[in-house]
Order: C-alpha cells, then structure tokens, then sequence
C-alpha cells in the first residue's frame, strides 16, 4: 500500500443538488461497512443526496451501476471486497468488476468512484477501510472522486 500520489482535495465541495447512488457489496462485512461509512462521511460533507444500494458482490456491481446512472442518479460510488484465494477467481471477478464499471462510466458519461479494494488480505482491508488505526480511508476517496468528477462534466456541459 503506497499511499503515494493520492489526491490531497482542495477547496471545499458542494454538492448541493447532486443525486448519488453508492452501491457496495455484501462480502466481508467490516470491511465494506467502513467503505460504506467512508463514503458516506464524503457525501454528507459536501451536501449531496445519497442512497445505498447493496448487491451480493462486486461482480454485480456494474449492472447495479449502470441502473442506477441510467434511472436518474449524477453519480455511482461503488464499493466491493475482492480477497485474494487459492483459485483464478479473484483475477475474474477483480476484472470483471473493474472492467465492467469503466464501461458502464463510458457508456453512460456519468462518473463511478471506484471503491473495489482487491486484496490478499483481511489485512490490507482493515488497513484501507477508513475505520479506526486506518491508514487510508477508500469509501472517502472514491465518494470524492465521483462527485470531483460529476461536478466537472457538470461545468463542461454548461450545466
């Protein structure tokens, strides 16, 4: 874990106005309700209106996305838990949640803040989840790069 080159947010954010959708998987239930909370503490910070959507796992959070930015929503956070195994299916499930929610930002041209931690650990979960003796803090990071983003295509469009 590097840590190195995170963005360091500037000016405060506000959202007011802007309709997200975070969308977490169930898996590893520590480690994504500190996702869930991270972004949440993003969220309310910067006046946006939020909701939670909870799907079995980060392979699914892609055609949970793409509903949610096709119904309305400005913005996905999306959060998952892949944990490292014996067998290929963390490098299947890794890219297909990773692959899938880049396609659903570009088919949709609406931001999706990538919150999918891929781990080899608990460990590295625990350190990364924004919960207390975290190091990083990735539901907030992703929150915030969703809504940086919207509010930059929002300024693009003349919106």
């Amino acid at each position: 874990m590097s840590g190195k080159g995170a963005p360091v947010p500037g000016a405060p954010v506000d959202a007011t106005g802007l309709d997200v959708v975070v969308i977490a998987g169930t898996w590893h239930d520590e480690i994504s309700n500190g996702l869930i909370a991270g972004a949440q503490r993003a969220l309310d910070e910067y006046g946006a209106t939020w909701r939670l959507v909870r799907v079995p796992g980060s392979f699914e959070l892609p055609v949970a996305a793409k509903a949610a930015l096709e119904a309305g929503a400005d913005a996905v956070v999306a959060l998952g838990v892949i944990i490292r195994g014996g067998t290929p299916h963390f490098e299947f499930v890794s890219s297909a949640a990773t692959d899938g929610l880049t396609r659903v930002a570009l088919d949709t041209g609406k931001p999706v803040g990538f919150g999918v931690l891929t781990l080899d650990d608990e460990a590295q979960g625990i350190a990364r989840a924004g919960l207390p003796g975290s190091d990083e803090d990735k539901g907030f990071e992703a929150a915030d790069a969703a809504v940086r983003t919207a509010m930059v295509l929002r300024d693009l469009r003349g919106q």
